[in-house]
């Protein structure tokens, strides 16, 4: 079983944010934002060992652990992003087995030759970029060389919900990811159906939380003057924090073939929708190595 979706915070990587004075910072446990409430961090949820025997009891073969994007290193100023996001690589590559590593990359000043090195590590699986650099053709275009290494390298893109703009205070927890976090995944895969695909042909890439669901708004797409078009085999769904009913409707829309299966752990649980034997093999195996590999399982 493969869990395309993970987060998990080397040692190293938790003390360099508890030695941070700008945000994003950690403060003991409590993780510190420019647009969201404080957060109190399980401490047991960043225990690798803990983690490690939970995955492997669980029966996954390979966990694909990424730098949180909402934290908004990405976005950093270069050096300042760069530091945290060369920690994050060296850590986790030293993770061990089963997890493999997203890799990360500065989406202010970029480096692409940097990250063509990276991409040469056998567990990097590919790059996580956040839908807060994607969120337009012109996002896109700025981080095309970013994207070229990855299409380069034969490995994928996953699209995460960046950072969230300051919320209201009174607003409830939950806020953040189900509306900034949504419209990012929105943004993000309608900017890549007008301008990405054409940019980058051959590119496998993948959508966490089935994109905020956006293909099912194909029907309000047609109907203000545009069109969703032949299903892309490079395009791919990741079902995180969704269940049965979201995962079969976007199997009406885009078929069984790009969803992919991850958990978000330690923020939710990967589930099964039940949807067959047929389909939870798919789903967890068959899948899952198509949009890492290229090929078949």
């Amino acid at each position: 079983m493969i869990d395309c979706h993970q987060h998990l915070w080397p040692p190293r990587l938790i003390e360099a944010l508890r030695r941070r004075e700008a945000l994003p910072c950690l403060r003991g446990w409590t993780l510190h934002l420019p647009g969201e409430d404080p957060y109190e961090c399980d401490p047991g949820h960043h225990d690798v060992e803990r983690r490690r025997h939970q995955e492997l009891r669980d029966g996954r073969s390979r966990v694909l652990v990424s730098l949180s994007s909402p934290l908004g290193i990405e976005h950093l100023p270069a050096h300042d992003g760069a530091e945290l996001i060369d920690l994050w690589h060296e850590s986790a590559l030293e993770l061990g087995e089963p997890f493999h590593v997203w890799a990360a990359a500065p989406v202010t000043e970029l480096d692409p030759d940097g990250l063509a090195k990276v991409l040469r590590a056998e567990r990097v699986a590919g790059l996580q970029l956040p839908a807060t650099a994607l969120a337009d053709p012109a996002g896109i275009e700025h981080v095309g060389p970013l994207l070229t290494e990855a299409e380069r390298a034969g490995k994928p893109v996953l699209v995460h919900p960046g950072p969230a703009p300051a919320c209201d205070p009174g607003l409830p927890a939950w806020w953040p990811a189900l509306v900034p976090y949504v419209s990012q995944l929105h943004q993000s895969w309608l900017a890549w159906h007008v301008a990405g695909r054409r940019q980058h042909p051959g590119l496998r890439i993948g959508f966490v939380a089935l994109a905020g669901l956006a293909p099912l708004h194909h029907e309000r797409l047609a109907a203000r003057g545009g069109a969703l078009g032949a299903l892309d085999p490079n395009v791919f769904y990741e079902t995180s924090s969704y269940g049965t009913r979201a995962i079969d409707a976007m199997t009406r829309v885009v078929g069984v073939d790009p969803l992919v299966s991850g958990s978000d752990r330690p923020y939710a649980e990967a589930v099964d929708p039940g949807l067959g034997a047929a389909f939870t093999h798919a789903l967890f195996h068959a899948n899952p190595h198509r949009f890492l590999t290229g090929g078949l399982p």
